[in-house]
């Protein structure tokens, strides 16, 4: 388990060097000795730096600390706060204005707007699923959630006939929204055809009709008197209206239409990082193993459905007929972006001479260029960029010298693996306070090939916490999204973003829905991204990202983009003291105890719920009940949230520690029980002392103060190492 292999001076996990040696090397015409020198040599220029950028972290963060305790700043002037944040350099000089000069990236990336998906890259089933979410069916979609409502109860436990017919009709509003016909509607078409080079309808009432922008019909399946499917499109994003008078809902059908299969997921980020749990060389080689799969094309996973067992693997592309009946192939899936780790974390992977772990985004950035290094050069069952670009998501990067540094590291390992500059493209999360305040200075560091910038609330939310912890208790959490910053800082990310020319040339992204159930809501709040003008959002689920690509056909983001770029002035500056406001609670003595405690149990629950499956079971992305039964999206994002928040109140007195523990205890038991049904699980109440994760839960809150940037993953990482060590000794 154990064993290593000596590189260079690099103490190499075996596992990882087998997978390189033996799986990722073989056809990239790249010698084993070369690669494992650049490794090193990497690993000798960067780690020096890396380890710079985080004592500047820590140095920063006493400062601000000192100051918010200072008598003299107290009540808190923000001016005089302002001043302080430039002077100790955690507010940088603006420059001047400039354009971006990213190239050679997909029109997934510089020119369609539409859904992006998250995804584990440790769970090869879930990066199978969202790698094939690129075409969704909308029937499914609708028919599986909550966005049709049933008003009749029925015993009947397979197809509802009522609902589908609720399903079908939704689906041809938004045929008639999306691409209308010249005078008539989709619910009144009879039959699908082409005749001379046009998609021709024929209605009810015996009369022919045609789109009403014939341009919209772009390719079809079958015969011409008789097609199977009809491709058509809208806002960059297709449409296929899928024909079969034999299926069991096309024969019930006016038009015999079977289906509406809508492109749905453009992209997808493929996650190392919050979503999943790798805390050694094993798990690291499995992740990266996935990431091998996907960019060769040959992964594949097992799984049972319905009794029977299948072979889930890559969607091939997918091929229609033009109007003029040449051959047009669209992809089969979606582009895969890979997010690397941040900046804080090491990782037993690769040890140096005397022992020390290297950081493991130094090596996620080069293990997983070379793995890339399939898709660029063929020899890949399938294309992944046709630009031949790779997609690097960075989180976590603390200003404008962080992302400096990850330009400069992508920059080397393009040299030491024979890539052309900038072929690495850098997605920059704009998630932790340093950077958002320092936005278009971070962009600048990298214009040469960012290719995606995003907000993240969550994260955002975390660092605003920790940041200024010492400050004063801060906003009850649900309440945060009322609190000023938020606005700013949601506004700003895309203005900024269009001033710097990402329009035509990268992503401008929104963050995550995070109630996986309930799709109706999603489809009421999530249609603000696009009107924002962002040209993607993220989704929890291929359904999700079928569902919420309609909002992308109501909403054409390129014309609003526009019309914010034509009215670019100084408000991006003036939304910075909006940014930059604390979240503070107005009143705390005005808060009931029952409140406290709400706000207290509401957090514990959501904690314990995600670390305990986290630690026991390796699991980084979990639904968790909070305290209303509602499933949450949970991550280290909303664990960092969680664990700060309380650790915040702790600080300022409306908690005691008393409290605290009673809640942990108290939640540990709701929690079991919600769990019950998991065979796998190990309850936190039978034996809170010999619990592992409850054990964690008590550091993250009561050590919250002094973890990094109020990260979770080095005790994350701490209990999960703890509970593998205790099961290998059985």
């Amino acid at each position: 388990m154990n064993e290593r292999v000596i590189e260079h001076g690099y103490q190499v996990a075996a596992c990882l060097h087998k997978l390189v040696n033996e799986e990722v090397l073989p056809g990239l015409n790249i010698e084993s000795q070369s690669f494992w020198r650049s490794l090193a040599d990497v690993l000798d220029e960067f780690t020096p730096k890396n380890k710079a950028l985080l004592e500047t972290r820590e140095h920063l963060q006493k400062q601000i600390d000192a100051w918010h305790v200072a008598p003299q700043n107290k009540p808190l002037n923000h001016e005089s706060y302002k001043s302080f944040l430039e002077e100790i350099g955690y507010l940088v000089p603006q420059g001047e204005d400039f354009k971006i000069t990213t190239d050679n990236v997909d029109p997934e990336v510089a020119l369609i707007s539409g859904p992006q998906l998250v995804v584990p890259l440790m769970n090869a089933r879930f990066a199978l699923n969202a790698a094939n979410a690129r075409w969704g069916s909308l029937y499914d979609a609708l028919y599986g959630s909550d966005i049709i409502v049933d008003e009749h109860e029925t015993e009947n436990k397979g197809y509802d006939p009522i609902r589908g017919a609720k399903v079908v009709a939704y689906g041809r509003q938004f045929l008639d929204e999306s691409i209308p016909l010249q005078s008539a509607s989709h619910n009144d078409v009879t039959r699908y055809l082409i005749e001379e080079k046009q998609l021709v309808v024929e209605l009810a009432s015996g009369a022919k009709g045609t789109l009403k922008d014939a341009t919209q019909f772009v390719g079809y399946k079958g015969d011409l008197n008789q097609p199977s499917a009809i491709l058509c499109k809208n806002n960059g994003l297709h449409i296929e209206i899928q024909i079969d008078a034999l299926s069991p809902i096309g024969k019930t059908d006016l038009a015999n239409v079977k289906d509406i299969v809508l492109e749905s997921a453009l992209s997808t980020i493929q996650d190392c990082e919050d979503s999943i749990a790798a805390v050694d060389g094993a798990d690291k080689t499995a992740v990266y193993r996935n990431w091998l799969g996907l960019m060769k094309g040959d992964l594949t996973e097992k799984l049972v459905k319905g009794g029977k067992e299948i072979v889930r693997s890559l969607n091939p592309d997918r091929e229609y007929l033009t109007p003029e009946a040449e051959t047009l192939v669209l992809p089969g899936r979606s582009l895969q972006f890979i997010r690397n780790v941040g900046h804080l974390m090491t990782t037993d992977t690769v040890l140096t001479s005397t022992g020390e772990e290297v950081p493991e985004g130094i090596l996620d950035g080069l293990i997983t260029t070379l793995i890339s290094l399939h898709d660029l050069y063929g020899s890949s069952q399938y294309v992944n960029s046709k630009q031949k670009s790779i997609y690097i998501v960075k989180p976590k990067m603390h200003g404008p010298e962080e992302v400096a540094f990850t330009d400069a590291l992508f920059s080397t390992i393009e040299a030491k693996l024979g890539l052309a500059a900038n072929t690495i493209k850098m997605g920059i999360m704009d998630e932790e306070r340093r950077t958002s305040a320092n936005l278009k200075e971070c962009i600048r560091a990298a214009s040469s090939r960012v290719a995606f910038i995003n907000t993240g609330f969550l994260d955002r939310t975390g660092d605003e916490i920790h940041t200024s912890m010492l400050a004063g208790p801060m906003a009850r959490k649900e309440l945060m999204k009322n609190e000023a910053w938020i606005s700013a800082y949601e506004s700003r990310n895309v203005l900024i973003g269009l001033s710097a020319g990402l329009k035509g040339k990268a992503q401008i992204g929104k963050g995550m829905w995070a109630i996986p159930d309930e799709m109706a809501a999603m489809m009421e709040a999530k249609i603000g991204h696009p009107k924002s003008g962002a040209s993607c959002a993220w989704v929890p689920s291929p359904t999700a990202a079928t569902l919420h690509v309609m909002h992308y056909h109501q909403v054409n983001v390129a014309q609003v983009q526009d019309t914010l770029i034509a009215s670019l002035d100084a408000q991006t500056d003036d939304q910075l003291d909006a940014l930059l406001t604390i979240p503070l609670l107005t009143h705390p003595s005005s808060l009931t105890d029952t409140e406290k405690q709400h706000e207290l149990d509401n957090n514990v629950q959501g904690l314990l719920g995600y670390v305990v499956r986290w630690v026991d079971q390796g699991v980084g992305c979990s639904k968790v009940p909070d305290i209303d039964n509602v499933g949450r999206m949970e991550d280290r994002a909303t664990l960092r949230i969680s664990s700060q928040h309380i650790c915040n109140w702790l600080e300022h007195g409306l908690l005691t520690e008393e409290q605290v523990m009673a809640s942990l205890k108290k939640m540990a038991v709701i929690v079991d029980e919600q769990n019950a049904g998991d065979t796998i699980y190990i309850p936190m109440a039978d034996d809170f002392d010999a619990s592992i994760a409850f054990q964690g839960a008590i550091d993250l809150i009561f050590k919250g103060k002094e973890q990094p940037s109020g990260y979770t993953e080095p005790l994350l990482h701490q209990k999960r190492k703890e509970l593998k060590a205790k099961l290998q000794l059985g």
